[in-house]
């Protein structure tokens, strides 16, 4: 028999229990066992005002926050219309079938206020580590650290050449972006001026570069060209990953910047240590980590850099490289193929570098002057942590080093599963502490998922068990 729905008015009393329509194995159910924000509440208190209208619960700020980021919800207003309908999604949020859904424009205040100011989306971030550390899916002996260009949220077109100088608007007439940028232009140029009046070393005083194009729109954003690649600005999201299992240990938002790769690889595995006490026993990275002031940083700490050497001593034109001399370490000389010594005087440039110079009496009468070079005589330069560079060009051969090379693609998968799943193949956050922020949240979610796709498998069925 064919039957109809019943269109008539609607009954007086309903029982409806939101817990019994999410699915038992939903990704919200299986995520809401393991994220615990109880202490929120005790954190967050000191940075709320005693007196006034009661805030939205910063646990709800949290969790649909955390929601939009591992169902790639990358609009917070569209966040809001999906929390609205969606019931598993109240469910997470521990919303009742009639509450109210916060507009949109308490996630911007919240981020730039209270969650700054308490660094609580770092704690979020660092809890659930916590969580898969105590899963056993942290192995804590070999890491591997990266970085990876994410387009900001910019008009190419609005922006001028950095070694103009640029008339910015008001502070009451400016962006967000535009005012962290002068705030940090002015705190970086106090620090020079401090350090000029105190006497400071001329490498401490020395000025940074301008930067080659401004964006008027986020400042912060650095102007990136790659060959075959129409230029961008883009900011740099860095990741710390364990290699067991691919968890980020530590992830943080920065301009798009070799040097500050370098900075911020020291900052995340002092911070890793010192929250989690975790050093590795090798790191693994690829030639952008190859830079001296790194590779002696982590050998003092015992940590062995399974890195390739950034060095760029060979030549393009077929003479000889620094390679083909020979470096006698008792005599302190290099020996030329021609076998003829370059010495040094001792001094040291730009803090680490040392020259080895040829006599000219030995370069003119040389034979081989013509694959050597066109100057009068040839120098050598040499690092005064070459050694460090030398141990570590050994470790190549290793099988050990190969083991690393191969873990480390997980760290690029990261990334991948970042920008395609998670959708974060542009920034949707301007200025650099709104990076910050969406790379940590990023990363959080990402974890979230790696956590509930290992520990929370269904069980093998029986005949595959037997």
């Amino acid at each position: 028999m064919l039957g109809r729905q019943e269109s008539g008015q609607g009954q007086f009393f309903y029982s409806f229990d939101l817990d019994k329509v999410v699915p038992p194995d939903h990704l919200v159910r299986q995520i809401d066992g393991l994220l615990d924000l109880s202490w929120v509440h005790n954190e967050l208190a000191p940075f709320y005002s005693h007196t006034g209208r009661p805030s939205i619960d910063p646990v709800l700020v949290i969790r649909m926050l955390v929601l939009g980021y591992v169902f790639a919800l990358r609009s917070e207003r569209r966040l809001c219309a999906e929390v609205q309908v969606n019931l598993a999604y109240r469910w997470f949020c521990k919303l009742g079938i009639e509450d109210h859904i916060p507009d949109h424009s308490v996630f911007c205040r919240a981020r730039r206020e209270r969650f700054r100011e308490s660094d609580a989306l770092r704690r979020v971030f660092e809890r659930v580590v916590a969580l898969c550390i105590s899963a056993g899916l942290v192995g804590g002996d070999a890491f591997s650290v990266d970085a990876s260009l994410i387009k900001a949220d910019v008009n190419k077109t609005r922006r001028l050449p950095g070694d103009q100088p640029i008339a910015w608007p008001k502070a009451e007439e400016a962006s967000h972006a535009v005012r962290e940028y002068i705030a940090a232009l002015d705190a970086a140029n106090s620090d020079t001026d401090s350090d000029e009046d105190g006497g400071g070393s001329s490498e401490g005083s020395h000025r940074r570069k301008p930067p080659k194009e401004v964006s008027l729109t986020d400042p912060q954003a650095t102007w990136v060209t790659r060959p075959g690649v129409d230029p961008f600005f883009a900011y740099d999201a860095n990741y710390l990953i364990d290699n067991k299992a691919g968890i980020i240990l530590d992830a943080v938002g920065t301009r798009a910047n070799r040097a500050v790769e370098i900075a911020v690889t020291q900052t995340m595995v002092d911070r890793v240590e010192r929250r989690f006490d975790l050093r590795p026993q090798r790191l693994a990275g690829d030639t952008a980590y190859g830079a001296v002031r790194l590779l002696k940083w982590l050998v003092d700490r015992k940590i062995t850099p399974h890195v390739p050497v950034w060095d760029k001593s060979a030549r393009p034109d077929g003479t000889f490289s620094r390679a083909d001399f020979t470096f006698d370490q008792k005599r302190n000389v290099y020996v030329c193929p021609g076998g003829t010594e370059l010495t040094s005087t001792g001094n040291i440039d730009q803090g680490h570098i040392v020259y080895y110079r040829a006599r000219k009496s030995d370069c003119s009468g040389c034979a081989l002057k013509s694959k050597c070079t066109t100057a009068v005589v040839r120098k050598i330069t040499r690092d005064l942590n070459e050694d460090v560079r030398d141990r570590v060009r050994a470790l190549a051969n290793t099988e050990a080093f190969q083991q690393s090379r191969r873990e480390r693609k997980k760290v690029e998968m990261r990334f991948a599963h970042m920008k395609r799943i998670l959708r974060l193949d542009r920034l949707r956050l301007r200025g650099l502490n709104g990076v910050q922020d969406e790379v940590l949240l990023t990363a959080t979610a990402q974890n979230l998922r790696r956590l509930v796709k290992l520990i929370c498998r269904p069980p093998p069925p029986l005949a595959v068990a037997c």
